[in-house]
């Protein structure tokens, strides 16, 4: 069935967002992402009759595919049968989610005041320089992203570099360095200096 704008054009009838989003096809990521929506669906089917799930879905489906890209707010709007625009309204108030692809390993400086006055911004601008990327930006190779924070609440270990949940402290641009090595080996960066 076609519709008609105020110009007089016709333009083909939408496409449910869920739809369109199972339509996409990628032969090299089909079946991977059929997966992804597969245990998206699994985890709408476990949380959508309890209300005030839409977080915790979210969460979970951000576990799933690493982000929320718009596709995948469509879906879960769709399924649970609110409109995208409160979906994204919740992606876009809460910080911890990410709306674009991040890196493997999240390179978060502490910018709070105590590491602030320790160099915080020099270690910034060396793991930017280190990594040819600015803050909020994530490699081409989808290694690092980088952010930077407020207080983490260690100020005495000031300045704060924070790599996925570990926390290093007291580090100087040469850790830095070492630490990017580190996660290019794919070796842990668990080793915490406080």
């Amino acid at each position: 069935m076609a519709e008609y704008d105020v110009t007089g054009e016709t333009h083909k009838e939408q496409e449910s967002p869920a739809k369109v989003v199972q339509e996409k096809k990628d032969p090299l990521q089909e079946d991977h992402r059929s997966k992804q929506f597969a245990d998206l669906d699994r985890v709408i089917g476990r949380y959508s009759r309890e209300r005030g799930q839409l977080i915790r879905i979210l969460q979970k489906a951000q576990e799933i595919f690493g982000y929320l890209p718009e596709e995948v707010q469509a879906y879960i709007a769709e399924k649970i049968d609110i409109p995208v625009s409160e979906v994204n309204g919740v992606v876009t108030f809460y910080s911890l989610f990410a709306t674009e692809p991040k890196g493997k390993y999240t390179l978060n400086i502490c910018m709070g005041t105590a590491c602030y006055v320790k160099g915080a911004q020099t270690l910034m601008n060396a793991l930017k320089e280190e990594l040819k990327i600015d803050e909020g930006e994530t490699t081409p190779d989808g290694v690092f992203t980088i952010k930077s924070t407020r207080c983490v609440g260690a100020c005495g270990l000031a300045p704060i570099l924070v790599a996925n949940e570990d926390v290093h402290g007291k580090i100087s641009p040469g850790e830095i360095k070492k630490i990017i090595q580190t996660c290019r080996k794919g070796e842990s960066v668990d080793n915490k200096k406080h």
